[in-house]
């Protein structure tokens, strides 16, 4: 898709619905929706996050960042994510936490992005945090410069192959709540996609299918 024609759409997106977590269930382990379907989220007192969904032209095709965690003592270790992080006292509201963390961890300034979009907020047990995710995009391609302690990569991936159903395959991994599982995931640039990032992709794409056939 060419960064016009995505420029195109953004009046539709303004104005359409989300799809809601329906489209998030989509890419998401039996276990793992099982678990969502019987957990009582608010009694478990999470913490919130936010994360940008960050467009922009490269040679004239749409893009969209993720990024690649380090190797750590955590849950969300080596894994692909979507730049954000972890609301803070001083965030005015999670559109600020998706901006500045998004600034910090690949470098884009706030103010050159702009904001189209609230989509629906995922909730992930292992880390016991709500993430509110926000569709975004600048103008031109950011001058990424990832954070060293959180960017272990930073992936440009075109938004031709999120669209292509044939980049969503079962993956069997080992889990924080499982091993040896299968896992419905994006195969993109390479990388295996999957979790809460697979989540939030799975309602981006359908959104986006949705914005096209109007």
């Amino acid at each position: 898709m060419t960064f016009e024609t995505f420029k195109n759409l953004i009046p539709k997106i303004q104005k359409m619905s989300v799809p809601g977590e329906s489209s998030h269930f989509i890419m998401a382990p039996e276990m793992r929706v099982r678990e969502l379907n019987h957990i009582k989220i608010e009694e478990r007192n999470p913490r919130n996050a936010a994360v940008m969904m960050l467009f922009y032209p490269k040679e004239a095709q749409t893009h969209i960042v993720l990024i690649l965690r380090p190797d750590y003592e955590g849950v969300h270790s080596g894994q692909i994510a979507l730049p954000g992080g972890k609301a803070e006292t001083y965030d005015l509201n999670y559109t600020e936490t998706a901006l500045r963390e998004t600034e910090e961890e690949v470098g884009v300034y706030s103010k050159t992005v702009n904001v189209v979009k609230t989509l629906t907020k995922v909730y992930i047990p292992p880390s016991n945090f709500w993430v509110h995710p926000f569709l975004g995009y600048t103008e031109t391609r950011p001058n990424f410069v990832p954070q060293e302690e959180e960017v272990a990569k930073v992936i440009e991936v075109p938004l031709s192959e999120l669209m292509n159903d044939n980049n969503i395959i079962p993956e069997i991994l080992t889990t924080s709540y499982a091993k040896n599982i299968e896992v419905p995931s994006f195969k993109l640039n390479g990388y295996t996609v999957w979790g809460a990032t697979a989540m939030m992709l799975s309602e981006l794409k359908t959104f986006l299918k949705g914005s096209m056939e109007i």
